[in-house]
């Protein structure tokens, strides 16, 4: 499995990228990476994986970031975002990760159409942690301007990544809506409501659900436009800061002797819902593999980035969405 590695991707590249890139390589004897970036920034930190068989680096110029339109990876097409995309593209490498900006990471692989047979428009898929086990939530921010078509090969597509991935064996899928009954909603969520009736996905379709569901786990899957998706993506970040961060202040100086037994505690439950434990949001529907992860990824979430994308191979999850969405014609 060879994986470029956006190295100057993130708030704090290329330090955490590129120590997350040695200790993937160390537990995974099955992966290569390129470390795409600025050379002389990138070679320093190696430091005794400098001459590594399945490490290597090309060098690039440019970088997009972090506030850049996402359109300026057009414009920089020596960008450590644009030069992994295009090693995609030319089958030098099977996959990318990378911590960069976001909307450019999924721009560039629009620009390039790497899209797999049958898919109309690639999604980004984030895990969420529910009441119940974790749920996927699809798109976040790749298309703000859905189809009917495009949410249908979503909730298909999130519920292949959630039964090969994460490892739900008959998982459900929920439309996200201002209310679970049918009819409910706009134009776009109500024929997006027909179609899955219709569709081989049937019986897996739950159907609406309203945004107070989504961490009750109604519904494994959770489809929506990439507007609504990031909204929801980045509310429930700054939600989860502050109700810890509240809690913190309110419970910690009241327990005395147990202060640090409390702060154990609040950091395991941080630690167990933290994005870095996931390690990157996949971008789904396109040729290849290609890992989004969050802006201030440490190397623990690189190592999981890289190694996840490994685990995509290995379940050959393209080949299963193709198949689903491209079934032979009845006799």
């Amino acid at each position: 499995m060879r994986i470029a590695l956006d190295a100057m991707g993130g708030d704090y590249a290329p330090e955490p990228n590129v120590l997350g890139a040695r200790q993937a390589l160390q537990e995974h004897e099955g992966i290569e990476v390129v470390l795409v970036g600025d050379e002389e920034k990138i070679a320093p930190l190696l430091e005794e994986d400098r001459d590594h068989p399945r490490l290597s680096i090309l060098h690039c110029s440019q970088v997009v970031g972090m506030h850049e339109r996402p359109s300026a990876v057009r414009s920089k097409r020596d960008s450590s975002i644009a030069r992994c995309w295009e090693l995609m593209a030319t089958n030098k490498v099977d996959a990318l990760v990378s911590a960069g900006n976001t909307g450019a990471v999924a721009a560039a692989g629009l620009f390039t159409r790497l899209f797999l047979k049958g898919v109309r428009r690639p999604g980004i898929a984030v895990v969420i942690p529910t009441k119940s086990g974790p749920s996927i939530l699809l798109d976040v921010g790749a298309n703000a301007a859905c189809k009917p078509e495009h949410l249908y090969q979503y909730g298909v597509m999130g519920s292949l990544y959630a039964q090969k991935i994460v490892g739900i064996e008959q998982p459900t899928i929920g439309l996200m809506n201002i209310g679970t009954e049918d009819g409910k909603g706009n134009e776009l969520v109500k024929e997006t409501h027909r179609l899955f009736n219709q569709s081989h996905f049937s019986d897996a379709f739950h159907g609406n659900i309203e945004g107070r569901d989504l961490y009750q786990g109604t519904a494994n899957v959770v489809v929506c436009d990439g507007f609504v998706g990031n909204v929801v993506l980045k509310v429930s970040e700054g939600m989860f800061e502050y109700v810890m961060g509240m809690a913190a202040e309110g419970v910690l100086p009241a327990l005395n002797q147990e202060r640090d037994l409390a702060k154990q505690a609040f950091k395991k439950i941080a630690d167990r819902y933290h994005h870095s434990s996931f390690g990157g949001a996949p971008l789904l529907g396109i040729e290849g593999t290609c890992l989004i992860c969050h802006g201030s990824s440490n190397d623990k979430s690189i190592r999981n980035a890289l190694l996840r994308t490994a685990q995509h191979a290995e379940v050959h999850l393209n080949e299963v969405i193709v198949a689903a969405l491209n079934p032979p014609a009845e006799a």
